[in-house]
């Protein structure tokens, strides 16, 4: 099971219905992504979701634990670790909310805005070494045909959770 789990498998040895399954091929592409980007961020000490957070931060402002936990995925169990990870190194800064004192609100310092700069060129060479088989256009347009898979399942996930239980 390490091989398969590790991407050392053969391709050419899967049956061809295998190989030729959207799911099973996005599977298999997001194994690669996540080694790629997992390598490029741990050569500068961090990890995805210390990305997550400090491009969350950038985009949106600051933010509570539970707002950021919302924003990029991380589990809330999680987001107290990974932000004192971030505070320890000089990313984040956390302070009280003035107007709920048993909320922190986390902040991207200078530090982290220059070390976010360094990660955003070090998942860009990753992203280029993902999709280096395919042509600039063929890039914008997998990535977007991959944005309306994603909007469409993400759309009626929303509508499942919007939905009254059945009786």
């Amino acid at each position: 099971m390490g091989e398969a789990m590790d991407g050392s498998w053969d391709e050419q040895a899967a049956p061809e219905r295998l190989r030729g399954l959207p799911s099973r091929m996005l599977g298999r592409a997001s194994v690669h992504a996540d080694r790629l980007v997992g390598e490029a961020l741990g050569g500068a000490g961090a990890r995805k979701w210390h990305y997550g957070v400090l491009v969350a931060l950038r985009e949106g402002g600051p933010a509570s634990q539970s707002e950021l936990s919302a924003r990029t995925g991380v589990y809330r169990s999680d987001m107290v670790a990974v932000v004192n990870e971030l505070a320890d190194q000089g990313h984040v800064e956390r302070t009280a909310d003035p107007a709920d004192r048993r909320r922190n609100v986390i902040t991207l310092t200078a530090q982290g805005r220059r070390h976010l700069r360094r990660l955003d060129r070090l998942v860009d060479s990753a992203q280029d070494d993902l999709l280096a088989p395919l042509a600039p256009d063929e890039r914008e347009q997998f990535a977007a045909l991959l944005r309306t898979v994603l909007d469409h399942h993400a759309a009626r996930q929303a509508a499942r959770r919007a939905a009254p239980p059945a009786p």
